[in-house]
């Protein structure tokens, strides 16, 4: 169960490099690059963990599925990004498949 957690955690490690990347501005702003690189360190030492135990695809999948959908999250909470009908709908449909291999993973 361990490997879900790291799994989870290196999910929101994603987000917040990705988000993280945003605001560094190409890494010309020093502060936001270097939260950025270490929580890109970060996720990745974790997703290690969690392919411990987990199939490579399944984990793979469900990791940059939760930095997308988080971070098309943050786009709307920090910068006030506007989605579409369209663009929410497939976000939708990516949750669904995440949800979809945890169930279907043992």
């Amino acid at each position: 169960m361990t490997h879900w957690i790291y799994l989870v955690l290196a999910g929101c490690c994603e987000i917040a490099w990705a988000t993280g990347l945003k605001f560094s501005h190409g890494f010309s702003r020093p502060l936001p690059s270097i939260f950025t690189v270490a929580a890109m360190i970060t996720s990745f030492y974790l997703l290690s963990l969690a392919l411990r135990h987990l199939p490579l695809g399944t984990a793979y999948a469900i990791w940059t599925g939760i930095g997308a959908v988080g971070a098309f999250v943050m786009g709307m909470v920090l910068l006030h990004e506007s989605p579409t009908l369209t663009q929410t709908v497939c976000i939708c449909c990516i949750v669904a498949g995440i949800v979809g291999l945890k169930l279907t993973t043992p």
